[in-house]
């Protein structure tokens, strides 16, 4: 009996209430921290394919700019983004898409019809319609995407 005595009512309920509070914290901070951490361990989906248009927009010989938005969600951030991009064919089938943004300060190209080209106002910068450097400074063509059709609509895969 004098072991049973070691351990009196009010030492008992302090452990039995401690018991419970830890029990409690857990079942709230495990799934909160879950919550919080959670999008930060996502993959991102960079192999995502960006839908620009129709195949019809695109003049045979001509470039065409295609903008679209895209929204990509990194973790609790909502991020918005304009891709704006020329695309490119000569025979209706295979089509060529260029980034509008020059390669020397980031730029936007426009393409000027009547000189056949796509300029650079930053630095008189020139390039030709397949987005290789004409004049000026950019040290590499236009950027491309990898593209595919499918139903006659034009796809970019994102980056």
């Amino acid at each position: 009996m004098r072991k049973l005595d070691r351990y009196n009512r009010r030492d008992f309920l302090g452990v039995a209430t401690g018991a419970i509070a830890g029990l409690i914290t857990a079942s709230l901070a495990i799934p909160a921290v879950a919550y919080i951490v959670g999008p930060a361990l996502r993959k991102n989906e960079t192999e995502e394919w960006i839908l620009l248009g129709s195949t019809s927009k695109v003049e045979i010989g001509t470039p065409t700019l295609f903008k679209t938005k895209i929204e990509r969600q990194t973790g609790w951030i909502l991020n918005v983004t304009e891709l704006s991009v020329y695309a490119l064919t000569e025979d209706g089938r295979r089509y060529v898409v260029m980034s509008n943004t020059c390669t020397h300060l980031g730029c936007r190209v426009r393409w000027i019809a009547d000189q056949n080209q796509f300029f650079c106002p930053c630095h008189n910068a020139a390039f030709d319609k397949e987005g290789l450097v004409v004049s000026g400074p950019p040290p590499r063509p236009l950027d491309r995407y990898e593209v595919k059709v499918e139903d006659d609509l034009l796809f970019v895969r994102g980056a």
